[in-house]
């Protein structure tokens, strides 16, 4: 679901569908609510394996490139309250995110920096988007997070594994790849080429 609200935010509700994207561009500034599930290299490798499922359904989800930091609560052992959670580097996921894309029918990939031209093109195809959470803002992330659902895939670590969490307004994300497969950070590189030849 997307709505605008009072303050003119843009929030997408999960679960997130295509019509709820598509007229969003590069450069828009958007916000989530909902579950987001964290996933880096490990979980991603998992997870196009083949030989393990998470118990959540990403179709229509928000996957978010991140390793938080968790605390188990002392009164309540085997859960966990959310103490930082920045964003990873994303391009480290520019091999195997179209995969994931296809596999998934998650709608929304948040990280930090750009990814390239693979994902850009299965952004495109698959109609999802990718944006960017500021960095430096790990503690900014954690309040936006309402709650640690759980963990799965425990045994890989506490950066990579699967955290559920339930967000509300979750950002500001900055869209860097739309649904046409346009890309903020390829676009941005060019202008900067350009540039540098006038002067120099």
């Amino acid at each position: 679901m997307r709505e605008e609200t009072e303050d003119k935010k843009i929030v997408l509700t999960t679960p997130i569908t295509d019509e709820d994207i598509l007229s969003l561009r590069t450069g828009d500034v958007i916000y989530v609510t909902g579950l987001l599930v964290t996933g880096r290299d490990a979980m991603h490798e998992r997870m196009l394996r083949g030989d393990a499922d998470l118990s959540v359904d990403l179709q229509g989800g928000v996957l978010y490139h991140a390793g938080p930091i968790m605390k188990e609560k002392a009164d309540e052992p085997g859960k966990y309250e959310l103490v930082a959670c920045g964003p990873t580097t994303s391009m480290r996921m520019e091999s195997v995110e179209a995969e994931f894309l296809e596999k998934t029918g998650v709608k929304v990939l948040i990280g930090k920096g750009g990814m390239g031209e693979k994902t850009a093109a299965a952004c495109w195809e698959k109609k999802a988007i990718h944006t960017v959470f500021p960095g430096g803002c790990a503690v900014l992330a954690a309040a936006c997070v309402e709650e640690v659902e759980g963990v799965e895939w425990a045994d890989l670590g506490m950066p990579e594994a699967a955290w559920i969490l339930r967000a509300k307004e979750f950002g500001p994300l900055v869209v860097s790849i739309d649904t046409e497969g346009n890309n903020l950070f390829a676009e941005n590189r060019e202008l900067f080429r350009v540039r540098k030849e006038a002067v120099l």
